[in-house]
């Protein structure tokens, strides 16, 4: 057997059988990665050891951690998981916080002592993270004060949750939090040797299509995303600050706001509330350079775009939904700034298909970044040809483990994974996003993407958003239907729908228009900003 440090085996135990996960592939020098390995050794200690312990690390309204004041932090929350609440490498800890410097804290703290670390959103009441804490059997909990009623909820549905501890509690309050513990711990600590193929985190899936699953990642997987995107494609530097609005629950905003910076000895900027208003505050207040956010948030900054002119910012990345060239277009002209489009999964950990500044073109999103392998296929798995829409098919250092779910064989297939995305390849290497496999809208024999629709709506100078789905119709199979959020001073009535299809018919092909128009106030989101069509679906 292996080396691994983990004396609770739950994680290797309940990992997908080796014939059912993808193929790994080590290809670049940055990825061989020795045997054994700890990710936060690398993006934390190493940065104290090599002399860089004073550079600032986060920023947030009021704080401001070096690297030195973070590992000593990190240090001493390790010491009391171990020595004053029980826990054992291997262990599972969740994390549910707004991003705030004692959530990044407790994070290395976790993965210091050998934990697993288990993010949650922090906008999921009770019932959905008893569920999270069920799947992994979590032992441990780390949260937010803020979030005490709905953690303490999820501990009394949940056996294996025994030791909940919150931090950021407000003075006054008389309670003794995991600030008081840590004032009592020593401030150095060891380490735990863990081997590279130990699991350091499990992220689940934002629950678009139902019951999350628990996607599995090693301390080299956290590493390798940091070795391929961020070196290759962002091209980040020491003297950048990142900020973004993801929470660190999703792994691209832990990528983007923790991890990468980190790697490259860079700093972040934290936000526990991260709207449109607040992100663009950050980026002056902070002077922030490199942001992390999803279309919408550039859409309405770009309102803003002489203010973000005046500030530092530099590099602005989007992913979690398709960008369309019209925001692309918007967010270039108010600020001079070309928006680095990139498609990850939570499966995969992070991006693995994007493109440098230079390389960007409207409505692509880009090439397999350095490290990692795409093609589109077909139902049989089979390369289909440039142009051909097909599934998208990765391969690359990370991939798809589920734990202990049966929906591992729908992801992975021949050694590939399948993101679930329709996708064509042009004739010049870059991917061009179509639909998730299972938006695709089939009416009267024609395959209409969603996301096209959408874009041709959105042109339209009374919409503000709008989603687009596929509804059954006797006659066509399927019809496309358009949820629309108007802009202000518009009626949604049927004179506004007629306007909007006439409209869509006389931007794309006909057949793609809506037949259904229906207003709506909002869309149904995922607290990471994904929009839940299963939840237009039902409506």
């Amino acid at each position: 057997m292996s080396y691994t440090a983990h004396i609770d085996t739950f994680a290797a135990d309940n990992l997908p059988p080796l014939q059912l996960q993808p193929d790994f592939v080590f290809e670049l020098p940055e990825l061989q990665f020795p045997e054994r390995l700890n990710c936060a050794a690398q993006l934390l200690d190493r940065h104290v050891a090599e002399g860089r312990g004073e550079r600032l690390c986060i920023q947030a309204a009021g704080v401001r951690w070096s690297y030195a004041d973070l590992q000593d932090k990190a240090n001493r929350i390790a010491n009391v998981l171990t020595q004053q609440l029980g826990l054992v490498a291997g262990n599972r800890v969740l994390l549910c916080a707004p991003n705030n410097p004692m959530m990044v804290a407790c994070w290395f703290g976790v993965i210091k002592a050998g934990g697993i670390a288990v993010a949650a959103m922090p906008l999921l009441r009770a019932k959905e993270l008893s569920t999270i804490v069920d799947i992994a059997q979590v032992s441990h909990a780390l949260c937010d004060e803020a979030l005490r009623a709905e953690v303490l909820g999820a501990q009394q549905q949940c056996q294996t949750l025994k030791v909940v501890q919150f931090f950021n509690a407000k003075s006054g309050d008389g309670l003794q939090g995991l600030e008081a513990l840590m004032d009592g711990a020593s401030g150095q600590f060891e380490t735990v040797d863990t081997a590279a193929t130990d699991t350091c985190l499990l992220g689940f899936t934002s629950g678009t299509t139902g019951v999350p699953k628990a996607t599995m990642h090693f301390h080299r997987d956290v590493m390798a995303v940091c070795a391929c995107w961020p070196l290759h494609t962002l091209r980040a530097n020491a003297d950048d600050v990142f900020i973004g609005s993801p929470p660190m629950a999703f792994t691209f905003g832990l990528g983007g706001q923790v991890l990468f910076p980190m790697a490259i000895g860079a700093s972040m900027a934290l936000l526990e509330k991260a709207g449109p208003p607040q992100l663009a505050d950050g980026i002056e207040q902070f002077g922030a350079t490199v942001v992390f956010t999803a279309p919408t948030s550039y859409r309405v900054m770009a309102q803003q775009g002489e203010r973000m002119r005046k500030t530092r910012l530099r590099k602005c990345v989007s992913a979690g939904e398709a960008l369309t060239a019209s925001t692309r277009a918007l967010w270039k002209n108010a600020t001079g700034i070309e928006i680095i489009d990139g498609i990850g999964s939570t499966e995969m950990l992070h991006i693995f298909i994007s493109h440098r500044e230079e390389e960007a073109r409207p409505g692509a999103t880009g090439k397999a970044v350095p490290g990692y392998q795409a093609k589109v296929v077909d139902d049989e798995g089979q390369e289909v040809p440039p142009g051909t829409v097909g599934k998208l098919a990765v391969q690359g250092p990370t991939g798809c483990r589920y734990l202990n779910d049966s929906r591992q064989t729908k992801y992975v297939s021949h050694g590939w994974n399948l993101t679930g995305d329709a996708y064509l390849m042009d004739a010049d290497g870059y991917f061009v996003y179509q639909a998730r496999t299972d938006d695709m809208i089939i009416s009267a024999g024609y395959n209409i993407a969603a996301p096209e629709v959408e874009e041709a709506l959105m042109a339209h100078a009374a919409v503000a958003e709008c989603a687009v789905i596929g509804v059954a119709d006797a006659e066509r199979g399927q019809i496309v239907k358009a949820f629309v959020v108007l802009r202000a001073g518009h009626a949604g009535d049927e004179a506004m729908a007629k306007t909007l299809q006439d409209f869509v018919k006389s931007t794309v092909a006909p057949y793609k228009y809506p037949r259904a128009v229906q207003f709506v106030s909002l869309l149904p989101r995922t607290p990471t900003g994904k929009l839940q069509r299963f939840r237009l679906h039902q409506s």
